[in-house]
Order: C-alpha cells, then sequence, then structure tokens
C-alpha cells in the first residue's frame, strides 16, 4: 500500500459533511424549535458563552456535554431528544417530544426549556416554531384540521416528497409568540424522511426570518439615502451652473460620497447575509418537491406573493446605494478633472508672468553691471590718472590728456574683468 501524507485537516472536513444527520422521528410526535440571536453583532458574539448556556442545560439533566469548540450537539434530556447547532449569527435548539401532548400547539410545551435558564440565554429570540407530526388519514381529516389550527388567508399547504407527506403552515406568530408547522405523514413514510422534512421547516422559518432583518435594514436608512440623492443631484445641477466655486462644490460632493460609504459599509454585512439567507429558504422549499394540495397555496407561491416582494426591495435598495456611489464618484472625478484644468491654466499663467519677471530681473542684472562698469571705471581711471599725474611736468601733458588717454583702457580692462567674473558664477550654478 502506498504511502501518503494526509493533509492536517483532512478528516475533519470529511466528518464535517456527516456531522449534522437529520433526526429519525416516529409518528406522532411533537417539536420546539428556538432561534437566538444577539441584537448587536452576532457575527462577533462570545461563542463560548452560548456553549456554557447549552452545558447549563445539559448539566440539569445530567446529560454529556459537547466537545471542546463544537458548533452542533445532539443528545437526550430526559425523555425528550436535543439537537442544538451554533451558525454564523444565531443559536438554534430544537426539542424533539414523544406524542401528541394534552392539545395541539400548546405553549406548555416550550416547558422543555427551563424559564430561569431562558431568561439568562446569551441573546434574543429571533424565531421560534412548534411543530405538529400525526399521521396522515383521510383528506377531510387534514383539511378540518388546518382550518382549526391556522389562519386560512394566509396557509400554504403542500404534498411533498412525492405525496410522503403534507405539510402547512400560515407563517403568522400565534398568541403564545410561537410559528405553526404541522406534518401529516403517509403511512410508509421512513422515520428520517419524516426528520429530514421537520429540519427543512425549521431552516425556512429561521432564514426566512433573519433574511427581514436586511429588509428592516434597508428600509431604515431609505430615508437618509434619499435625502443623498437629492443633496446629490443640487450638486450636480450646481456643477453645470457652476453656482459656487468648483473647489467648495468639490468639498460637498466628496462629503455626499464619504456618507454613502458610511453607509455601504454599515449595511454591507447584513445585505451579504440576506442574500445568502434568501438564497437557503429558496434551496430548503424547492428540495420538498412540492405538489398542491386541495386547492391551496403551496409555499413557493406564499414566499412569492409575501417573501419576495421584500427581498426585492432589499436588491432594489442595494441597487440604488450602488448607482449612487458610482454617480458621486463619477461627478467627483469629473470635477476634479475640471479643477485640475483651472490649476492647470492658472500654473500657466503663474510660469508666464514669472518668465516676464525673469526677463525684467535679467535687463536689471544687464543695467546694474553697465552701471558696475562705468563706476568702477570712474574710480579706477580717478586712481591711475592719480598715479600718473607726477609724469605729466617732463611730458608736457596736461592732467586733462592723461586722463583721457588713461579711460579707454581702463573701462575696457574693468568691462572684462566684470565679464570674466559673471562667466566664473554661471560656470559654478552648472
Amino acid at each position: 500500500m502506498p504511502s501518503f501524507e494526509d493533509h492536517p485537516l483532512r478528516y475533519a472536513l470529511s466528518n464535517e459533511l456527516h456531522a449534522r444527520p437529520f433526526p429519525s422521528l416516529q409518528t406522532p410526535c411533537r417539536a420546539v424549535f428556538l432561534a437566538i440571536k444577539q441584537p448587536q453583532d452576532a457575527a462577533a458574539r462570545d461563542r463560548d458563552a452560548d456553549r456554557a448556556h447549552l452545558i447549563e442545560l445539559l448539566d440539569r439533566h445530567g446529560t454529556a456535554h459537547p466537545q471542546p469548540g463544537a458548533t452542533h450537539y445532539s443528545g437526550r434530556i430526559g425523555q425528550n431528544e436535543l439537537r442544538w447547532e451554533q451558525h454564523t449569527e444565531f443559536v438554534t435548539y430544537t426539542a424533539i417530544l414523544p406524542g401528541l401532548g394534552a392539545r395541539p400547539f400548546d405553549p406548555a410545551d416550550f416547558g422543555v426549556f427551563p424559564e430561569d435558564w431562558l431568561a439568562r440565554i446569551p441573546g434574543t429570540r429571533i424565531s421560534s416554531a412548534m411543530i405538529r407530526i400525526v399521521p396522515r388519514h383521510d383528506k377531510s381529516q387534514i383539511v378540518q384540521s388546518l382550518n382549526d389550527w391556522f389562519v386560512l388567508e394566509s396557509l400554504a399547504a403542500s404534498s411533498v416528497l412525492d405525496d410522503a407527506m403534507t405539510v402547512a403552515a400560515d407563517f403568522h406568530i400565534d398568541p403564545a409568540g410561537h410559528t405553526r408547522f404541522a406534518i401529516f405523514v403517509a403511512e410508509d413514510t421512513g422515520a428520517r424522511r419524516i426528520g429530514r422534512i421537520m429540519q427543512r421547516l425549521c431552516e425556512i422559518e429561521a432564514y426566512k426570518t433573519l433574511s427581514m432583518l436586511g429588509f428592516s435594514k434597508m428600509r431604515e436608512v431609505s430615508p437618509r439615502m434619499g435625502e443623498i440623492d437629492g443633496d446629490l443631484t443640487r450638486l450636480m445641477d450646481e456643477m453645470a451652473r457652476q453656482d459656487e466655486p468648483d473647489e467648495r462644490t468639490l468639498a460637498k460632493l466628496l462629503k455626499v460620497s464619504a456618507e454613502l460609504e458610511h453607509l455601504s459599509a454599515q449595511t454591507a454585512f447584513r445585505r451579504g447575509a440576506t442574500a445568502a439567507y434568501e438564497a437557503l429558504v429558496i434551496e430548503r422549499i424547492r428540495v420538498m418537491r412540492e405538489a398542491r394540495f386541495d386547492g391551496r397555496q403551496t409555499f413557493v407561491e406564499f414566499m412569492m406573493r409575501r417573501y419576495d416582494p421584500a427581498m426585492r426591495t432589499v436588491k432594489s435598495a442595494e441597487k440604488r446605494l450602488e448607482a449612487m456611489s458610482a454617480r458621486a464618484m463619477r461627478a467627483s472625478d469629473l470635477l476634479r478633472t475640471r479643477v485640475e484644468v483651472q490649476r492647470s491654466a492658472q500654473n500657466q499663467q503663474l510660469l508666464e508672468s514669472m518668465d516676464r519677471r525673469a526677463d525684467l530681473q535679467l535687463q536689471l542684472q544687464k543695467t546694474v553691471e553697465g552701471l558696475s562698469v562705468v563706476a568702477i571705471s570712474y574710480y579706477a581711471v580717478s586712481l591711475v590718472s592719480y598715479l600718473l599725474y607726477p609724469v605729466t611736468d617732463w611730458t608736457g601733458l596736461s592732467k586733462g590728456w592723461v586722463m583721457a588717454l588713461v579711460t579707454v583702457p581702463v573701462v575696457a580692462l574693468v568691462w572684462l574683468m566684470i565679464r570674466r567674473i559673471h562667466h566664473k558664477v554661471d560656470r559654478s550654478r552648472h
């Protein structure tokens, strides 16, 4: 047998695919479902607190603890089966109770979770549901149960998994604070198929509720988005009319862009989570393979009428936010380009002004050099004349002639000396 080195995560990744088997349910029975979420920053919550609270419940029944760092657990608490799962934002508890109890959808079934334990749970209830699983007899018995248990105006009912079961829900919160689901099971349906449908219904309820948080969030920021859109339109008008200096308009545009980026960052996680939860809701309904029952609306039709408009609102708001950000960015780029062109023109004018000043300065420098030659020559001629005055007696020349004779060579010598100094300065600069 060849020797291979396994990746450190090979077994862990493989086991993860089989870590959450569906429950195996015997008809009749009941299930209560509870989803808990932190109101703020749920994805960054202390997950150890979730496990610690689960362990507190298990200790009351002397049940074995989950593995350290576990994200799912199944075991028994008394006569009931408990399933616990930790998700990115929330934690779910599902308790499966044998038999049907004293009356349908009895709030007392939630007594499986002690009241003092619920009071200390780390988070708030985002969803809870009661599932009643009964044998399916004749159609009239199902119709009568639906009429007794649900709000008919919003009732969705369908046959699933090739008529292995009939499922129903109205997605209302009943007076006890729970959503109701009913599963009517055909005689030859396997226990794991029942557990699979029960799990799907709990997931539909949880993911539907969590995805609606995105609708609530986008509806919350929508008024501010409308105000920003109006500000952006006014700024575009100002750009076209050039009512204000471009620098001031650009500053306003950058402020609007910053606020749009803040809104986008503030809603990014919720928007992404909503899209993921919506996809899960649609997928969970699809795998049930619905067929119409008694002319009632199916789960797909209920979602199409009640749920899809909310999700389209979220997507519309998201596209609007992206479009506004792109529009503000384009306007900022356009205005920034116009400001840069104006500044380039101003810089060109400044350079031309500097060139004119340099020409004037050069002319002034030449004038100063000419005056310097005159001044130095004057003093040099005077000094040389004083030196030559003694020879005027034996040459017979007057002092005026002596000064006249030395003026030309002295001026030429001074001019050459100044030119040489000027060349040396120029070479040292280069």
